[in-house]
């Protein structure tokens, strides 16, 4: 089975539910294992909250008020993407992004957790005009379905 959808969202907090509550009924439609659902829609709101939060103008006197989710279901494969227009990542090493936060910060986990729940994640910048690319990915398991037939 082969399913993809594609989301422009407004960068506010209000968007983050509805792409997590699309991958959800998309995951559940599809048979995907619950566990699996959930952990893929932990990562997503992660990735569409750093988006809101840190996808913000590129320029000053630009606006950036959108970010977008794609998600793909490809046989037993899921890969999300979330962009933003903001200034992208720092310029550097990614893994220094990837590293966890002080025990006592409020702020920077989101990255460590979407690795932590992917199998693969990447992170890097859109080339030209800049924003900020979160892609992750995750083999899929099914639900397990009781056989109708006696045994």
């Amino acid at each position: 089975m082969s399913i993809w959808w594609s989301l422009h969202l407004r960068r506010e907090a209000a968007s983050v539910p509805l792409a997590r509550r699309l991958l959800l009924g998309t995951m559940e439609s599809a048979g995907v294992d619950p566990d699996i659902s959930y952990d893929l829609s932990v990562a997503l709101t992660e990735a569409c909250a750093n988006a809101v939060e840190h996808g913000g103008d590129a320029v000053p006197g630009t606006s950036c008020e959108a970010y977008r989710v794609t998600a793909y279901l490809d046989g037993d494969q899921c890969r999300i993407e979330v962009a933003d227009s903001g200034p992208g990542f720092p310029a550097g090493n990614a893994r220094t992004l990837l590293r966890p936060a002080g025990e006592d910060a409020e702020h920077g986990r989101g990255l460590c957790l979407i690795q932590e729940l992917a199998d693969h994640v990447h992170i890097g910048n859109k080339p030209g005009r800049g924003g900020a690319v979160v892609s992750f990915d995750k083999i899929l398991k099914w639900r397990k379905v009781p056989s109708l037939l006696p045994a």
